[in-house]
């Protein structure tokens, strides 16, 4: 079966938004599934790792094509002006920018509805019908985000009534992400993007979820659709399945090592975090350091880190290989999330490395209960400090006892691999193109 991947991002592009299409290039070649990659040739991206590349077999062809999107840095800019809340005194309502300044923002933003990628669409899309026709494709699996490809799906369908058309969420989009990281949270903004889901959702073959809670929050939504056309596949970790615990309780300076791996934005706002451990006692608190690996999106958010001193220490980004690495010296795995519905990605390279998880994170999500099932670490509410600071402690008390106490449930992480979830896509593709096995 030949199967064309459309991602903006792909490697060597750098981050945990690429590891999933990565993944999918990857391993399901081995389920008798020739696999072409469409993506951005010049997307925009924090960093680069192109050692990714070497996970790619050799038959897996990446096509690219321009896109009008802004240079990484650039549209950071712009979306911290789109929005921007004005602070202190308000502007006369007589003056120029007062009046001007908002419309402004409002233009800005209403042009690049549902997201700054829009501008790969025209590029994208002639690049797929020319893909489609000349590979003979059998089944198109779009993953987002960048949620604008999602208007991929209506008009590829409307070229090609009969194929099968998958799009994959990477992140549940209407009831969580355009709340806490989306640069436009307009009405407009909103209405603009419940329009393209709604469509994708209608003209898709299948729809795919990274979370059972995702799943669900789309089969509430959409009613009308059969519930067979929703499915759930997790994200996976890449290293091979843990079969032992390797326990550090603490470095040789005797501090207890609590390293955080991934990008730090709106949903991993560490505002909370920050005040919980400066509620900590202040022998507890010297007993800890807190190592952040990857981009601090925000001035504010890494001058609240800052704050804590001699307690934290930002690496910046690093290669994957490398942050993997780096779980090994370290004694605690930090996971921070405000977000009920999606589950960071890199929850799973946590569990694959069997290190203790202490995690900040919603109590209705599935973070918690994937904590839970898997025995992975100890948890608290992101947005009760006492209970965060509480955790804190007792993660130094327990630090020296992690080897009695800490006892995962290694099979059940082993399930989070990507080689078996990858199986179960292909079981998917498989079927949904006729072929079922």
């Amino acid at each position: 079966m030949k199967v064309l991947l459309i991602t903006f991002s792909f490697p060597p592009i750098g981050g945990v938004g690429v590891l999933r299409a990565l993944s999918l290039a990857r391993y399901l070649p081995s389920h008798d599934i020739e696999v072409t990659v469409l993506t951005a040739k010049n997307a925009p991206a924090v960093s680069v790792d192109p050692l990714l590349l070497q996970q790619l077999p050799a038959g897996v062809d990446v096509q690219s094509t321009w896109t009008l999107d802004l240079p990484f840095r650039l549209r950071k800019a712009v979306k911290k002006f789109v929005s921007k809340r004005s602070a202190g005194a308000p502007v006369a309502a007589s003056t120029p920018s007062a009046k001007k300044q908002p419309l402004l923002r409002r233009l800005i933003a209403d042009l690049l509805l549902p997201d700054p990628q829009i501008g790969w669409l025209p590029f994208a899309f002639p690049k797929a019908v020319k893909v489609i026709r000349a590979r003979k494709i059998d089944l198109v699996l779009i993953t987002v985000p960048p949620f604008s490809a999602a208007r991929l799906v209506t008009k590829l369908r409307h070229r090609f009534p009969a194929l099968p058309i998958v799009i994959d969420f990477r992140d549940e989009w209407l009831t969580s992400t355009i709340h806490l990281v989306s640069f436009n949270r307009s009405e407009r903004a909103k209405l603009v993007a419940h329009t393209v889901e709604s469509e994708a959702v209608r003209d898709a073959t299948a729809v795919v979820a990274v979370t059972q809670a995702a799943q669900r929050e789309l089969r509430k939504r959409y009613p009308h659709q059969s519930a067979e056309k929703f499915h759930c596949v997790p994200n996976g970790f890449q290293n091979e399945p843990p079969t032992a615990s390797p326990v550090m309780t603490s470095a040789e300076n005797g501090r207890v090592i609590v390293t955080f791996l991934g990008s730090v934005y709106g949903s991993t706002d560490p505002s909370t975090f920050v005040a919980a451990v400066h509620a900590m006692p202040a022998a507890l608190r010297a007993r800890l350091l807190f190592r952040f690996i990857g981009h601090v999106e925000t001035a504010a958010a890494r001058a609240s880190l800052l704050s804590l001193g001699e307690t934290v220490e930002l690496k910046g980004f690093l290669p994957q290989a490398e942050a993997l690495r780096a779980m090994d010296d370290t004694t605690y795995l930090l996971l921070i999330s405000h977000d009920p519905i999606n589950v960071s990605a890199k929850l799973y390279d946590y569990l694959g490395g069997a290190k203790p998880i202490l995690a900040a994170v919603k109590p209705e999500g599935d973070i918690r209960r994937l904590i839970e099932e898997t025995r992975a670490g100890w948890w608290a509410d992101s947005e009760d400090v006492p209970a965060m600071t509480q955790l804190f402690v007792e993660a130094v008390e327990k630090a020296p006892r992690l080897a009695e106490i800490f006892q995962p449930d290694l099979g059940v992480i082993a399930s989070f691999h990507r080689a078996p979830l990858a199986e179960k896509y292909a079981e998917l593709l498989h079927s949904l193109a006729g072929e079922g096995r």
